[in-house]
């Protein structure tokens, strides 16, 4: 099994192809004018085990840094403060939602009305699921682009896609709405700044998706979780019922109180209605269908509420921190990894440290929402191709980080965390699965340190026995190796920071049985 592995697929990346090199050297060598072939070239490429291309490579010197780090501060902060080419402000969106929804029908034909998918593309599209009888998810096929994915007519990768609006560069990350495919939808969740929550109005569908055990509230809760304090709600599949403003608002109405609940202030919850396949309300709503909505709707469109995301402050003067959400072979020479900068800026021909691990890289290029760019600072969705490296010490949550400042490795930490609403308690030595970005780990709750009072912070009890649905406390977890069976076995240690050192790289997830159970932040690496 090749170690390079793509868990979380990128639309329209051309530097993304997963390629085969071309074998040159199966044929017979020929002679040389001296009378003869070298007899140990001849007999190994008979044997196919190497090529003329192996034997004149000449590798290409890795390139210099360009600016010393007090100037690539200096720029990084001009271009983030709108200060750019085109002054656009850059913003991350995870589009998240219960199965069904419409997540990526809504984004495909917003790409499309936007500009960013032709009209050859559509067509193909249209027919292409047609062919298969699933013609109602034509405008999901401009994201969804596997076979698996069109056949059965689920998002199950991260689809990555790019658009702009008059004052914002964002970059799409639509995620998975099926339960079984959690882990890529954390994946993606971890790399946006804001949330776009698609729900299906059509009576009997947001009340599946949004009662216990369906994915609105499992995503809502994920998202906060993982540091996203924007969203915008797209009520989406109005003209199934009608049209009809009091379900809109019923709808706005359960939502908003439940995003409350979970940490969103109201002053960053936007709401939208719209009717993806039809394309009302995403940018205009002057069309036939769009009449019966105007009717009692006078908001703004989706277009104008992603117009209108502010991104958070970019923590640029930290030390460099890229966990690995995707690994590909490169066009060419060297690897690709795409990620999210957590931390810091990289620029072409820095050398970084690949953790957990001893190796080092030099970053031949970099590439941002399809741009190739000189540099990426932190809250950018970058790829980077990596040169002078063998890509087996490349893998799906690794962090990359400057040699001279290296992230912790841990297997035990201390933690606090809050608890969602389970049926069975927690105990010591619950048995769980610990997500850190795009790595997820079989972990122990070693220990139940205390519980703590949500408003004040203080200590409430120490050493509980168990912790019950919302619930606050500090807890110890160690990694396991092994199965349940062997849970003394400590597992490999992993990259992670304290909360108050890298807010992004001091979020975790804890999941137990399909189901997220808790969310934290990290206290301390103990060792």
């Amino acid at each position: 099994m090749s170690p390079i592995t793509s868990p979380v697929k990128s639309v329209r990346r051309p530097g993304g192809v997963v390629q085969t090199p071309r074998r040159t050297g199966e044929g017979t060598p020929s002679r040389r004018s001296s009378g003869g072939a070298d007899q140990k070239i001849f007999d190994i490429a008979a044997l196919n085990l190497t090529s003329k291309e192996d034997i004149v490579r000449i590798e290409e010197p890795p390139p210099k840094v360009a600016l010393e780090r007090g100037k690539l501060l200096e720029e990084a902060k001009r271009v983030l403060e709108g200060a750019g080419k085109d002054g656009k402000k850059s913003v991350s969106l995870v589009v998240i939602g219960h199965v069904d929804a419409g997540k990526s029908t809504l984004m495909g034909r917003l790409l499309y009305e936007l500009g960013h998918v032709d009209e050859k593309t559509r067509v193909l599209n249209e027919r292409g699921s047609s062919k298969v009888g699933k013609s109602s998810f034509s405008w999901a096929w401009g994201l969804d682009e596997t076979t698996e994915e069109r056949e059965r007519g689920i998002t199950m990768d991260i689809a990555l896609q790019s658009l702009t609006t008059s004052n914002r560069q964002i970059t799409i990350l639509d995620a998975p709405g099926h339960k079984d495919f959690i882990p890529n939808m954390i994946s993606g969740a971890s790399q946006a700044d804001c949330a776009l929550l698609v729900v299906d109005a059509a009576t009997g569908e947001f009340e599946a998706g949004f009662d216990r055990g369906g994915q609105t509230r499992e995503h809502i809760l994920l998202v906060r979780s993982l540091g996203v304090s924007q969203v915008i709600v797209a009520v989406n599949k109005l003209d199934q019922v009608n049209w009809a403003e009091s379900r809109y608002k019923e709808i706005c109405r359960l939502l908003k109180a439940f995003l409350s609940q979970s940490g969103f202030q109201s002053p960053k919850i936007g709401f939208v209605p719209v009717a993806a396949m039809l394309g009302v309300n995403l940018v205009d709503r002057s069309s036939i269908e769009g009449s019966a909505l105007t009717k009692w709707y006078k908001g703004p469109t989706l277009v104008d509420l992603l117009d209108k995301l502010e991104p958070p402050v970019r923590d640029i003067e930290s030390p460099l921190r890229i966990p690995i959400s995707n690994v590909f072979k490169a066009q060419g020479s060297g690897t690709g990894v795409s990620g999210r900068v957590c931390g810091g800026v990289v620029q072409v021909g820095e050398r970084v440290r690949v953790l957990p691990g001893d190796e080092t890289a030099v970053v031949r290029s970099i590439e941002v929402d399809e741009n190739n760019v000189p540099w990426a600072a932190a809250g950018s969705n970058a790829t980077l191709y990596l040169v002078a490296i063998d890509p087996i010490y490349l893998a799906v949550g690794s962090i990359l980080c400057p040699p001279g400042n290296l992230v912790p490795l841990a297997t035990a930490f201390s933690a606090r965390i809050i608890v969602f609403d389970i049926q069975v308690p927690i105990t010591v030595g619950t048995s769980i699965e610990l997500f850190h970005h795009s790595r997820d780990v079989p972990a122990t709750l070693s220990k139940l340190v205390a519980t703590i009072d949500r408003a004040s912070g203080s200590v409430v009890k120490k050493n509980p026995r168990v912790l019950s649905r919302g619930t606050s406390a500090e807890v110890e977890i160690t990694l396991r190796g092994g199965t349940l069976s062997t849970p003394s076995v400590t597992g490999r240690p992993i990259p992670l920071e304290p909360f108050s050192v890298n807010k992004d790289m001091g979020r975790i997830l804890v999941r137990r049985g399909g189901e997220t159970i808790a969310a934290g932040i990290v206290l301390n690496v103990i060792v």
